[in-house]
């Protein structure tokens, strides 16, 4: 058996050991950390201004006109006032699609040379708050629905703005539904005034299939939440069940305990799309680099199908789904 003073001394001597290690693991975590901060400069800060595209294309029940968006990107580190939100848009430029058989002209529609009443209902068209628009927004649009967008089909867009030539290509892809709806109940919630919005699809077997969703709240616009698009790459074929989440309103405050539920009473209109691979993949690094975010966070390059220019001209084929929340 050891003896007292023998024990003391091995105690005393693990502290010291327990102690040094300790020492050690700060002085890595000390030099280690600030060895970890490596400046990242992007590659297109100084880069000469492109031209951004945003264009849709849409088949299905009040379906949007095509139409397209024209702006100049930025400097990375830069600062923007309306009046500089207006010298953005790219006027005068000419914009055609053709279907293969037929070309079309986009016409250029700015909202300042409008009338009060058309600006409210162009707005309105566009999902947009008239009263919101605080610049002089354009954009070229198929005023006489002359394109009749089809499943199936593949429509080509051209672009001239000055000396630069722009070009892109979407396919309408086949209308996959959603197989039912239904509210159910939000653990931990009054029942009598917040619920969850479930959803059942069916995915067709052996092909890609890509999903995007709006959701607009009474007479409010189509809103997309905060992660809006899906393949089915774990579910082809599959019967799945999913919940639908609510999209913040505009000026709607973040409330974690109400975040993704719908009100009771409310009238709701679900717009369910398919859309083509080129541009799931759009919003898909799109909206993964809006929420990656942080100190922590990774650089995200956005995926684009745009020749000459940056931006998306996309598909979708549509089906709406009106149903009002109540248990």
């Amino acid at each position: 058996m050891e003896s007292p003073n023998l024990q003391d001394q091995k105690t005393k001597n693990r502290e010291a050991r327990l102690f040094s290690v300790g020492i050690l693991i700060l002085l890595f975590m000390v030099s280690f950390f600030p060895a970890c901060e490596v400046e990242f400069i992007t590659r297109n800060i100084d880069l000469e201004p492109e031209i951004v595209v945003e264009g849709f294309i849409e088949a299905g029940p009040e379906a949007l006109p095509a139409y397209v968006i024209l702006t100049r990107s930025k400097p990375f580190f830069s600062e923007l006032s309306p009046a500089e939100l207006d010298a953005l848009f790219v006027r005068n430029a000419v914009v055609t699609v053709n279907d293969g058989q037929q070309t079309t002209t986009l016409d250029e529609l700015c909202f300042n040379e409008l009338p009060p009443d058309l600006r409210r209902l162009a707005a309105a068209r566009l999902g947009l708050n008239p009263d919101s628009i605080l610049v002089n927004f354009c954009v070229y649009i198929d005023l006489n629905a002359a394109i009749k967008p089809e499943a199936g089909k593949s429509y080509h867009l051209n672009i001239v703005a000055g000396d630069q030539r722009i070009e892109a290509s979407t396919t309408v892809p086949a209308y996959v539904p959603l197989d039912s709806l239904w509210w159910r109940e939000a653990p931990g919630k009054p029942v009598d005034t917040l619920l969850q919005l479930m959803a059942r699809i069916q995915d067709p077997p052996g092909q890609k299939n890509f999903y995007r969703y709006f959701c607009k709240v009474n007479e409010g616009p189509f809103e997309t939440p905060f992660s809006s698009v899906n393949d089915d790459i774990l579910i082809d074929g599959k019967t799945f069940d999913f919940r639908l989440i609510r999209p913040r309103q505009e000026g709607e405050e973040f409330d974690q305990s109400t975040f993704g539920l719908f009100r009771t009473g409310d009238s709701i209109t679900l717009k369910w799309t398919s859309i083509d691979e080129a541009h799931f993949n759009f919003w898909n690094t799109f909206e993964f680099n809006k929420g990656n975010q942080g100190p922590f966070s990774s650089y995200t390059t956005i995926d684009t199908n745009i020749k000459g220019g940056l931006g998306v001209w996309g598909a979708y084929s549509t089906g709406l789904y009106r149903l009002r929340v109540a248990r």
